[in-house]
């Protein structure tokens, strides 16, 4: 398992606020994460405080 420690932006967006996160790239390519396939479910588990990235099958 790798870890790297990341920040999260938010920006003015129409009358609220957006969010964005950046991913390693080598990342999203172990995962076959690709221009052409770029479907993923984030799964938030507020039990565990955890996001999931899964690619889309």
């Amino acid at each position: 398992m790798e870890k790297r420690d990341l920040t999260i932006s938010f920006y003015k967006a129409g009358n609220g606020t957006g969010t964005r996160l950046t991913l390693p790239k080598p990342w999203l390519e172990k995962l076959g994460i690709t221009k052409e396939e770029k479907g993923i479910e984030l799964i938030l588990d507020e039990e565990n405080q955890q996001l999931i990235i899964r690619k889309k099958k």
